[in-house]
């Protein structure tokens, strides 16, 4: 069965494979029908991605293209009469329907720039966007792979220092669309210039004008001043680029003579240096190179354009003189013919950077195209008020990809609805592996996750996920309002956050802001924003799953951040904070399980104790007695 890539579009199993073979090697195998369906592509990212933007831009595009030809028809219809000695009724007519016709193209232009601007996320990082639209639905597996971090990792440096990707992209499609529709808008007022007068006594230069072959050989010397301009865009252009780029390094080299220190100065080297760098300058002949070439491909270029609108201009003045059409088509004919060759230029150098930042897009394409291996079942999760949730490991063991060691081994337990349950152990003991799992971030290798009897796999993943809460030690919060970021929504009921942030006793702190629940959390688009403390930012993160109301809550070191008696505080309420749902705390510091219901004790992917307490502290030959004293002996040393 074929797999779908992030966009939905349908993949061969080999694509994905062909994508990791490495930019170079696709880079001198690629067709020009290959580059041409990465740019497609590309084009379905930026519509999934911006799909509002694309759609107006186009309009955009169509009406600011077709505007410039309106008028030079009307002008050449008007000038046409006016030397034919029409009446001046025609004419005022004509001219107001020119005027009319460009008032409404001019509102036009401006409805859909402030559409385009209304609905353009570019300004956003185009590329970040994506990639971050994407991470959200990636299986996990990738996102902890150091392998997809590095790859992620050299997209947005494409982005970020060279504006590469899927910016370039979005940039270039609104020229190579403007290019299309000038060369359609030009052909379809230009091609009526090719017709013949029959029946004309003429001879010599006339006549030839008006033989079917003169326009052969018009279009043959436009033909020729076209691919002038694609031998430039496609041969030398990438060689001055190439020549530019070395020159770049070279000068950002010789910057390097100019490391001025204490050294520098004390030394009286400063003459030396500035001399040394423009020694360098001087005997590099790279950028001297490129002049010279720049020169003459563009002496070339500007003497066949030259020839060309001569030979346009004689054609187009002898056709008028003949009678073939109206002298005011002269302006139109010069002005359509010039606006075409110029888009077919425009329409090569657009492509052949599409081609070039395909380089980038490849990278994109391997994240984009990450399998996701993770089976995506169907089933309903049963809404339940009561929240009675049955969880059940049974048999559970685990592998991290690539590793030949198990994180997890052999681990069976039952969750009982609404206990309150801690999770204590060294560091890669399988505490943070035991969650993970429950949160179906990751597949168990061996044995089964059961929820009300039936294997987790089974259910639709996003509904599975809306059973937990999860309250992580380094918190992170939007640059959204202090509502919004409780309730992450725009339209949340303030009275439930307001009852949440009671819950973690923030009440007094939010009686203090003084536009309450809209504060703005930190200051990065609001000058007037409010920076919380580590403490804070964790009593918001809490609410912040209460607010969720999902039925399992997961606390991993919440009060890490909190001082003394905040966290006193807490613990007092804790009960009624999480009212009847089912909480499991991670925790390194033992002292602060002791509310617990129920204790679970990791040693090298193994649950080796589960009790309260009180029952764990008294058995001296276990795991957690051994922990216990080790804490508790750190503390007497600090007193």
């Amino acid at each position: 069965m074929k797999q779908k890539d992030k966009c939905g579009k349908e993949k061969s199993p080999n694509e994905t494979e062909s994508f990791k073979e490495g930019t170079k090697k696709e880079k001198s195998h690629r067709s020009l029908k290959t580059d041409w369906k990465l740019i497609v592509r590309g084009f379905h990212v930026l519509y999934e991605v911006c799909p509002q933007s694309m759609i107006w831009g186009t309009i955009k595009c169509i009406t600011h293209q077709l505007a410039p030809y309106f008028t030079l028809y009307l002008s050449a219809e008007i000038i046409s009469r006016l030397a034919a000695g029409a009446s001046f009724q025609s004419l005022l007519t004509l001219a107001l329907i020119t005027v009319a016709g460009q008032l409404l193209l001019n509102l036009a232009m401006h409805f859909t720039a402030r559409k385009v601007e209304e609905t353009e996320r570019i300004r956003f990082d185009l590329n970040e966007l994506f990639l971050l639209k994407v991470q959200c639905r990636m299986q996990y597996k990738h996102l902890e792979n150091p392998e997809t971090v590095q790859l992620r990792q050299r997209i947005r440096d494409h982005s970020n220092f060279g504006g590469h990707g899927l910016s370039t992209l979005y940039r270039r499609f609104w020229d190579f669309l403007s290019a299309i529709f000038n060369i359609i808008f030009s052909v379809s007022l230009t091609v009526s210039l090719l017709h013949s007068v029959p029946g004309a006594n003429l001879s010599g230069w006339l006549a030839f004008v008006n033989h079917p072959f003169s326009a052969l050989v018009l279009l043959a010397l436009i033909g020729i001043n076209i691919s002038a301009e694609m031998i430039n865009i496609y041969h030398f252009a990438p060689k001055r680029m190439k020549i530019w780029s070395d020159f770049s390094i070279r000068f950002a080299r010789s910057i390097g003579y100019m490391q001025f220190s204490s050294d520098t100065t004390i030394m009286g080297a400063v003459d030396l240096s500035l001399k040394r760098c423009g020694d360098v300058l001087v005997e590099d002949g790279h950028l001297r190179e490129h002049f010279k070439n720049n020169t003459a491909e563009d002496a070339v270029s500007r003497m066949l354009r030259a020839i060309t609108n001569l030979v346009l201009y004689l054609y187009v003045g002898a056709k008028a003189y003949i009678g073939a059409f109206g002298i005011g088509n002269f302006v139109l004919y010069t002005g359509t013919v010039n606006r075409f060759v110029e888009a077919v230029s425009d329409l090569g150098g657009d492509f052949s950077e599409m081609r070039r930042n395909n380089e980038y897009l490849i990278e994109l394409y391997r994240f984009l195209d990450l399998p996701d291996e993770m089976y995506h079942g169907t089933l309903s999760v049963e809404k339940r008020e009561d929240n009675k949730f049955e969880i059940e490991f049974r048999n559970v063991s685990f592998k991290y990809p690539g590793s030949d060691s198990y994180a997890l081994r052999n681990v069976s337990f039952k969750f009982q609805i609404g206990e309150r349950l801690a999770f204590v152990g060294m560091n890669g003991s399988g505490k943070t592996t035991f969650v993970k799992l429950l949160c179906r971030l990751y597949d168990p290798t061996e044995g089964q996750i059961l929820l009300k009897g039936i294997d987790i796999s089974k259910y639709d993943y996003d509904q599975y996920l809306r059973l937990f809460s999860v309250v992580f030690q380094d918190i992170f919060l939007f640059a959204f309002s202090l509502g919004e970021n409780i309730s992450a929504r725009q339209d949340y009921e303030e009275e439930k956050v307001r009852t949440c942030l009671q819950k973690v006793n923030f009440g007094e702190r939010l009686s203090e802001l003084e536009q309450g629940l809209k504060t703005a959390c930190g200051r990065m688009y609001q000058n007037d924003g409010v920076e919380f403390s580590g403490g804070e930012e964790q009593k918001i993160a809490l609410a912040r799953a209460l607010y969720k109301d999902a039925p399992y809550i997961i606390l991993d070191e919440p009060t890490a951040s909190l001082d003394p008696l905040a966290e006193a505080e807490v613990y007092a309420s804790f009960n009624e904070i999480m009212d009847e749902k089912t909480a499991i705390y991670i925790s390194h510091r033992l002292s602060s399980c002791r509310f617990a219901d129920k204790i679970l004790v990791f040693d090298d992917g193994r649950i080796v104790q589960q009790g309260s307490h009180d029952e764990l502290v008294n058995e001296k030959n276990g795991k957690y007695y051994e922990l216990w004293n080790a804490q508790a002996k750190y503390y007497t040393r600090e007193q």
